[in-house]
């Protein structure tokens, strides 16, 4: 049961970054078919419930229609997700790019980050977005390359020290 979309629903479901990695890609198409399973149980409940008479009046109806309109959205966004994603191949250089790991030596400690798509980004993991400061300073850079990085608090410099 498709229920109409409201204006305030009616926004662009497109996520800012498309990039995402195999292992992503593959969680997605499950969360999506375990959505659609969803779907029938969640539309059955509000037809059940409509048959209960005065909608303005039937807070279970009101509640069950929400949910469902709710799961409509999650499974069109995660659907144009899947038909429209970047998946994040190696392409072997040896040049920093997305979806590789790269270690970094910054006011002398050694950090490991791992670039990939906005989606998957876990700083506390070491995962960061191609479109973060760190992130596009890396970008197409090589081991032993040196790169400045403008912060908040100031200029930082991040020595490439292995692309893996």
């Amino acid at each position: 049961m498709r229920l109409p979309t409201r204006k305030s629903e009616k926004q662009n479901i497109q996520p800012v970054d498309l990039h995402i990695t195999p292992e992503k890609f593959a969680e997605l198409e499950v969360k999506l078919a375990q959505m659609k399973r969803a779907r029938p149980r969640l539309a059955e409940e509000v037809r059940r419930l409509a048959e209960l008479g005065d909608f303005s009046e039937n807070v279970e109806y009101q509640i069950a229609k929400g949910k469902l309109r709710g799961l409509n959205r999650q499974i069109d966004e995660t659907a144009y997700l899947i038909n429209h994603a970047f998946i994040i191949k190696n392409s072997g250089r040896e040049a920093v790019e997305l979806g590789r790991e790269v270690t970094v030596e910054v006011n002398g400690r050694r950090k490991i980050y791992r670039i990939l798509g906005s989606a998957e980004t876990d700083p506390a993991r070491g995962i960061i977005s191609h479109n973060s400061p760190i992130g596009a300073a890396l970008l197409n850079r090589r081991a032993g390359e040196s790169v400045a990085v403008r912060l908040k608090n100031g200029e930082t410099v991040y020595k490439i020290i292995k692309i893996s």
